[in-house]
């Protein structure tokens, strides 16, 4: 078994991409061979986990709300990982730190060095052109993240190449159109 967080940034700014990865985390909820946990956050964070079972009451659970802290998201969802090395972290973010970021920084470290495998994914739309953070995205290549714009067509392949372990930078270039 594996265990799937989904980690979403509400700000207003993510607002496609809030009801994209709510519809996900319910469809991926419903499969026997994963754990999921979703976990919304703004300047707050809030655990959906218990959501995810009605996607309607999941998608208006999410309000869409005004700042950003990653640090305190990454915090919480570090505090229910169990199983690292099972674990697989997909972090919908556009990067722009409200919190600490050096504290981000600590906490995407501490993650992968820990064994989870986190994606940071700037925007999960049909856009795939999104604003986020340059400098945040360059620290996470250089920690071995990936970290990319999905479009929701994607997302299932990106999830199975996850769950099997697949080289996920393989992936990208070989099924993400970078601009």
């Amino acid at each position: 078994m594996k265990d799937i967080i989904l980690c979403l940034d509400q700000s207003g700014s993510m607002g496609t991409s809030v009801i994209y990865s709510g519809i996900f985390g319910s469809v991926l909820a419903s499969i026997p061979a994963v754990s999921t946990r979703m976990v919304v956050f703004d300047t707050a964070v809030v655990d959906l986990t218990d959501d995810l079972q009605d996607p309607v009451d999941l998608l208006f659970g999410v309000q869409l709300g005004g700042g950003t802290d990653i640090a305190q998201a990454l915090t919480y969802c570090q505090g229910i990982v169990t199983r690292p090395q099972d674990t697989v972290l997909v972090l919908v973010t556009d990067l722009y730190e409200g919190g600490d970021p050096r504290e981000m920084r600590k906490r995407f470290a501490s993650l992968v060095d820990s064994g989870v495998q986190l994606i940071v994914l700037p925007a999960l739309n049909d856009d795939g052109a999104p604003s986020y953070d340059k400098n945040h995205a360059e620290f996470l290549a250089s920690i071995g993240v990936p970290t990319f714009a999905c479009t929701p067509d994607k997302f299932p392949d990106l999830m199975a190449a996850a769950l099997s372990k697949q080289d996920i930078g393989m992936w990208v270039s070989q099924n993400i159109k970078m601009s």
